[in-house]
């Protein structure tokens, strides 16, 4: 005793946090990710608006002269009108839908609602080909145009309808199925008639998800480049305006007012969303009762028929394409073979552009999924004090309010600088992937965070108590939980890595020409039996990734559940 009295241990020195020093370095690395492959594109963009092609500041110059030319001015107002005319059309459609899936006890409901979304898993060209073969100059239905040509608006809308339903269906049946049946219970006690609820209780309840969805529609059919491209003749839309104006006239200037422009209609857009999701109040309280369509004969009846109608449409479209890939040349031999699949008969590249596009959907998924989750890990369970991780949040959500073209637009003048370290990956297929995981990045981001939230806090908190680092606790506690998540954000980017056209049209080389891109090169030189089958590959592949996503979820879950059960019992 006397000899520790008399020489006392020397105080402790506190040590280097080194478990905060690797989240902010990691922090750090996401921002600086996100930065280039978001937002120093489109700074880019917005610059090149702004100069002329001597590289010299010009203020609004290009918007003046965008505002002089009649041509382009006249794009503006057809984009409009035709979105317009799009929501009008396709926003009551997929409600009708919507309400026949949750609101009724019509049969066959799983199959209905697979139906209506089989248009996400195919290019939007799909569609607009299919159109053509069946109200084409050669349709077989082209007396139902009365001597109009599909070509131009009205091909337009047709596939955008076709294109944007499944979008509309996905937010209404959200809306619809998160109802009190108390307040229903309760009108229905009052003698209330079916159409006095329906506009007291069942719409105020949904307006929001219909705001979103119009919106959502109105924006998407705006910036559409593959249906205009494919379907549009000489009637002129911004989406290939831009096109026209890169490649075509080689104005790049003008290309880069045109996306700025093509920016308006998708930021007013997140806006309205924001503004929307923050004036929502919940439709269901903790003493809620959830409501349950009851059977009726009539009116389930009614509802099937309105889910048939829907779905013919969107089978006929489908199954036309498929005939026509599988026909030997239309009209005139109508034989089925696979000649139409041996594209190397249509194209020098053949099968390569389809690889190419496994290839680059592939790695998409995989970057995009590790960005994605671990940048939301550090977001939802490390941000609180670090305005690194605040800033990628930020970054993170701008991919929202930025279509697919202008961001592939943005990647030209960025990625294309003589000056520009990162040149060197220009043509190559690092930038595709890089571009269309950041067209794409905020839905798997929110996606991300949606499933970590529901993780409790207290794992971190242990964890750091315990000595242990974060990664340790990323690993063994916070993945396997968000299994199904992950698999979702795999899959949501392998999907849209297959069928976007727009984000990738100006920054694809002829090495790393992708099916997509191939399907428009083949509509051009007049091969639409090919790009017909090309396209279905797209539909094809999309459809087993997610038959595959629906199988290893289930098999994972089954594998898990023991753990997952005694976890929470914990």
């Amino acid at each position: 005793m006397s000899d520790l009295t008399t020489h006392p241990l020397p105080a402790l020195r506190p040590g280097i946090d080194w478990e905060k020093i690797t989240r902010l370095v990691t922090g750090a690395l996401m921002l600086a990710a996100a930065l280039v492959i978001i937002v120093l594109p489109l700074y880019a963009l917005l610059s090149q608006s702004f100069e002329n092609r001597d590289g010299e500041f010009v203020g609004l110059a290009n918007f003046v002269s965008y505002a002089s030319d009649p041509i382009l001015r006249q794009s503006v107002i057809n984009s409009l009108w035709v979105a317009t005319l799009t929501v009008a059309l396709v926003v009551p459609l997929g409600f009708l839908f919507s309400y026949a899936l949750t609101r009724s006890c019509m049969p066959l409901k799983a199959l209905f609602k697979g139906i209506a979304l089989l248009p996400i898993l195919a290019p939007s060209l799909l569609p607009a080909i299919a159109l053509i073969y069946i109200f084409g100059n050669q349709g077989y239905l082209k007396w139902l145009m009365f001597g109009h040509s599909i070509y131009g608006p009205v091909g337009i809308i047709m596939a955008q309808v076709f294109h944007c339903l499944p979008f509309v269906v996905l937010i209404m049946t959200t809306a619809l199925a998160t109802a009190d049946a108390r307040l229903y219970e309760a009108a229905e006690t009052l003698n209330t008639s079916r159409w006095r609820i329906f506009w007291t209780i069942t719409f105020p309840g949904v307006r929001y998800g219909l705001i979103n969805a119009s919106f959502v529609v109105f924006t998407t059919a705006i910036v559409d480049f593959g249906i205009a491209k494919v379907i549009g003749g000489k009637f002129n839309m911004l989406a290939v305006d831009v096109y026209r104006q890169i490649i075509g006239q080689a104005n790049f200037q003008m290309g880069a007012v045109i996306g700025v422009i093509l920016l308006f209609p998708a930021v007013l857009t997140f806006v309205v969303e924001r503004v929307t999701y923050k004036h929502q109040t919940s439709q269901l309280s903790s003493r809620a009762v959830m409501l349950e369509p009851r059977p009726s004969r009539l009116f389930d009846r009614l509802m099937l028929a309105v889910a048939a109608l829907v779905s013919i449409p969107i089978l006929g479209i489908i199954g036309t394409a498929v005939f026509a890939s599988l026909v030997t040349l239309w009209p005139y031999n109508l034989s089925l073979s696979f000649d139409n699949f041996d594209f190397g008969a249509f194209d020098p590249g053949g099968w390569l552009s389809y690889w190419n596009s496994v290839e680059m959907a592939a790695w998409t998924a995989l970057f995009g999924t590790l960005m994605a989750f671990c940048g939301a890990y550090l977001t939802e369970k490390h941000r609180k004090g670090s305005r690194v991780l605040l800033g990628y949040h930020v970054v993170a959500m701008v991919p929202l309010a930025v279509p697919g073209i202008v961001l592939g637009l943005g990647y030209v003048f960025f990625f294309n600088l003589p000056n520009n370290p990162l040149n060197v990956i220009y043509g190559t297929m690092a930038i595709m992937v890089m571009c269309t995981i950041g067209h794409y990045y905020t839905v798997p981001h929110l996606m991300a965070l949606t499933a970590l939230k529901q993780i409790d806090n207290e794992f971190e908190a242990a964890s750091q108590a315990l000595g242990v680092s974060f990664w340790t606790t990323l690993r063994r506690v916070t993945i396997p939980i968000s299994i199904p998540a992950i698999i979702d954000i795999a899959t949501f980017f392998f999907v849209n890595a297959m069928t976007t056209v727009a984000g990738v049209i100006f920054i694809y080389a002829s090495t790393t020409k992708v099916a997509s891109i191939a399907v428009v090169a083949l509509n051009d030189t007049g091969d639409d039996g090919a790009a017909c089958a090309m396209a279905l590959m797209i539909l094809y592949t999309s459809a087993g990734v997610k038959l595959l996503q629906v199988l290893v979820t289930k098999v994972l879950l089954r594998s898990q559940q023991q753990w997952r059960s005694s976890l929470r019992e914990a």
